[in-house]
């Protein structure tokens, strides 16, 4: 039971992180006026965490496999700290800028443990489960900033808001420091980790990484532009209910997937199930716009494509070995923000028309289709003392 209570604390850390980066998001209008601030200027709030990430990614990863403990405390330090820190001035733009940055500093170190406290505490044979739900509590993060926002803001504004998200952040705090006091069933040995420059030769981690950007990124273009480009067919406000649909399919999928994938070795066929059913969705998207129709695709790509980061980061967790998870997720969640940050840019230099946008997030699916061909077709069984894998 120990091993569960670890991992629910740590899933509880990493969904708040994901909570307290999208706090201003669904309502970034009532917000601005609050702040006395534009809209664009509360949108800064949110943009800030992917910069972060790409710069903090590698060497929080670093840090993560040579000091496990100091480094996965640290990060849900900031992260309640951050929390707390919003708090001392609601309706000030410049204290929730503080806020904000000190909760961007501690995200690469929570989320890029995913792996690594499967690893310590779990079996292997449970391992993709327990990833699957630490991946899991991500979108189950973002779906709560989308539905409490509007109705925490409306009873009691900014002060509500942000008390109501500061209560879970402490809390998932005390929790992980409690749980880091706990030995691990299977710890590694931090003497022996690698330096960074394995991954700059990697092959396998590179085609991963690809596939984390297309994922992610997509997801981000998704979110963050359905609005307009359904609002060329008259359904956008549509668009909200339809992100919390794919995002709750996005749970069920990483909840339910990543488990028999890896034990039945079919973690490329799901990634590329994942592009095509992608790449058929915004195609399904352009020609229907009726809001079944949407919501059903939407469901069916979300249940696919956010199954597929659990099961990426399991794959790189056979292939790196205990002694380069950190680095190995790092990398991982780096190519992922990069890949949030530049794909919702291409979406936006193409928003005028709806139909192009739909078109580049087709055709960006479809590129990775030769990355998940280059992948084994079955689990790399064995890794040499540097981790490369034996047998591909």
């Amino acid at each position: 039971m120990t091993r569960w209570a670890v991992l629910l604390s740590y899933a509880l850390l990493a969904a708040c992180t994901q909570l307290l980066w999208l706090t201003f998001a669904a309502v970034d209008t009532r917000s601005a006026a609050a702040m006395h601030v534009d809209v664009g200027t509360v949108g800064d709030l949110a943009a800030i965490f992917p910069f972060i990430y790409v710069v903090l990614a590698l060497p929080t990863g670093r840090w993560l496999d040579t000091r496990f403990g100091q480094a996965l405390g640290a990060g849900a330090l900031l992260t309640g700290a951050g929390a707390l820190v919003r708090l001392a001035s609601p309706t000030s733009f410049g204290w929730q800028l503080a806020g904000q940055l000190v909760i961007a500093a501690g995200q690469p170190l929570v989320l890029n443990s995913i792996t690594k406290v499967a690893a310590r505490n779990f079996p292997p044979s449970e391992r993709a489960t327990a990833i699957s739900i630490g991946t899991a509590a991500l979108f189950v993060g973002i779906l709560a900033a989308v539905l409490m926002a509007g109705p925490l803001f409306a009873s009691g504004g900014l002060p509500l808001l942000l008390g109501v998200q500061a209560l879970p952040a402490v809390l998932a705090t005390v929790l992980v420091l409690f749980a880091l006091r706990t030995p691990p069933a299977f710890p590694d040995d931090p003497s022996v980790s690698v330096s960074l420059r394995w991954l700059a030769r990697d092959r396998f981690m590179w085609i991963l990484a690809v596939l984390v950007f297309i994922g992610m990124g997509t997801y981000n273009a998704v979110a963050t532009w359905l609005q307009p480009i359904l609002a060329h067919f008259a359904e956008g406000e549509a668009a909200g209910n339809l992100v919390a649909v794919m995002t709750f399919a996005g749970i069920l999928g990483a909840a339910v997937l990543p488990t028999a994938i890896s034990a039945r070795d079919r973690r490329r066929e799901l990634l590329l199930a994942a592009l095509v059913v992608s790449a058929v969705t915004f195609v399904a998207l352009a020609l229907n716009h009726n809001v079944i129709w949407l919501g059903a695709w939407l469901f069916a790509d979300g249940f696919v494509l956010l199954a597929s980061l659990p099961v990426v980061l399991d794959w790189s967790d056979v292939h790196a070995g205990p002694e380069r998870q950190g680095a190995a997720v790092g990398f991982l969640m780096m190519a992922g923000n990069l890949g949030g940050l530049l794909l919702v840019l291409v979406v936006q230099a193409l928003i005028g028309n709806a139909f192009l946008s739909l078109a580049a997030l087709a055709v960006v699916a479809l590129a990775g289709l030769p990355a998940v061909l280059r992948l084994p077709g079955r689990r790399l069984l064995a890794t040499d003392p540097l981790g490369q894998a034996a047998g591909r």
